[in-house]
């Protein structure tokens, strides 16, 4: 079985042509690229077909470009296929998140597929920061994001998925939610990460333990004494950890509830933003609504 066979021959693919609802689903992509010019960081390339879009950059921060993806169907299903291309240039600075939560619907069998490719020069910083992944009961979804870091470049991002919804009394006893991660740094290969989600390892002491939402964070550059700060704030909660991998910060959290594990990250995001960043926490307006 290749789950990821469509998602790693569309790494390379270029957007030319439209997309829209055929038979296999929505084949949407989304193609960003930031630059720094007068000053500030700007949106000089953005490319959709399908329903991927962007609003209007924001400027909170005066210099750094905010940034929200919009998907307008409001939720993935069975063929679906999102494919988002971010670059960063050589000094630019840009954050990107989401409006809401996403959603992978139940599926008839066929997956649903994501694949995000995120690119940082030297010397730029790229924040992703998407809001939660809900994984509805039934769904099959496969992830990929795609990292290529430059020396001298900064990047934080996580990615956070809600199994079913306890709220409605929906667990996860049915469906699939696969995951990959491929850092790499000045072309090498760094990092890779393969998590697989299933009724089992839903259920399982050695998996989830039936706790809906778990998630990850990447932050680099990052020393011991971000490790440290992050340590200090998780004291001894339950379900979370964090370690250094070189210069390379990777926090886990599992939780009974999705708000409180957004809540969680939200609170290592700010701990870590003035140093990996280089810039004081500045919450996204989209977060409060």
């Amino acid at each position: 079985m290749k789950p990821y066979t469509l998602l790693n021959d569309l790494t390379n693919t270029g957007i030319a042509e439209p997309a829209g609802r055929q038979s296999q689903g929505w084949q949407a992509k989304l193609e960003l690229g930031f630059v720094r010019r007068h000053g500030k960081t700007v949106l000089a390339n953005r490319r959709h077909f399908g329903p991927l879009k962007v609003q209007r950059p924001f400027y909170p921060e005066g210099d750094v470009c905010h940034v929200y993806v919009l998907h307008p169907p409001g939720g993935v299903v069975a063929g679906d296929l999102l494919t988002i291309a971010v670059n960063a240039a050589t000094k630019s600075s840009a954050l990107i998140t989401t409006p809401a939560a996403g959603k992978f619907y139940r599926s008839n069998g066929k997956l649903a597929q994501q694949l995000a490719t995120l690119t940082v020069a030297a010397g730029a910083s790229l924040e992703w920061l998407p809001q939660e992944t809900i994984i509805y009961e039934g769904a099959r979804m496969a992830s990929e994001l795609h990292l290529e870091l430059a020396a001298g470049s900064r990047f934080i991002g996580w990615e956070m998925l809600a199994l079913g919804r306890p709220a409605a009394n929906e667990s996860f006893t049915t469906g699939e939610a696969r995951m990959i991660w491929q850092i790499f740094r000045s072309g090498e290969l760094f990092y890779r990460e393969r998590l697989i989600i299933d009724a089992q390892a839903f259920a399982a002491n050695w998996g989830l333990n039936g706790r809906s939402a778990c998630g990850t964070l990447f932050a680099c550059p990052a020393t011991s004494a971000q490790l440290e700060s992050v340590q200090q704030l998780i004291g001894d909660s339950e379900g979370r950890g964090v370690t250094l991998i070189d210069d390379m910060l990777i926090c886990r959290a599992l939780d009974s509830r999705a708000d409180q594990l957004r809540e969680f990250f939200q609170q290592v995001w700010r701990t870590l933003r003035p140093d990996v960043v280089q810039r004081d926490a500045c919450t996204p307006r989209i977060w409060a609504t």
